[in-house]
């Protein structure tokens, strides 16, 4: 469900990430977004939160960061890590 990006300035693209905070899985499930980024920062923050909330309620989606100066010209992925908000 990615949208196309790539002509968007950084500065406001990075707007609209941070904006991203929550959605709702098509199984009627309120999802948290808990980070976003790549490397080893995620695979770190990922390996965490399946530890703590277990691997059924954390989803990943990537993100397509080509064109980014940032993240270089090369085919880059940074990702999103989805939590489930569970009822307390």
């Amino acid at each position: 469900m990615e949208e196309n990006t790539s002509n968007c300035p950084l500065s406001a693209w990075m707007d609209r990430e941070n904006a991203c905070r929550t959605r709702q899985g098509s199984d009627g499930n309120t999802w948290i977004k808990v980070y976003f980024g790549s490397g080893a920062h995620f695979r770190n923050w990922h390996a965490q939160y399946v530890e703590i909330y277990g691997e059924e309620n954390i989803e990943v989606e990537p993100v397509d960061m080509k064109g980014r100066a940032c993240f270089g010209e090369g085919d880059h992925t940074a990702y999103r890590i989805w939590a489930r908000q569970l009822s307390s």
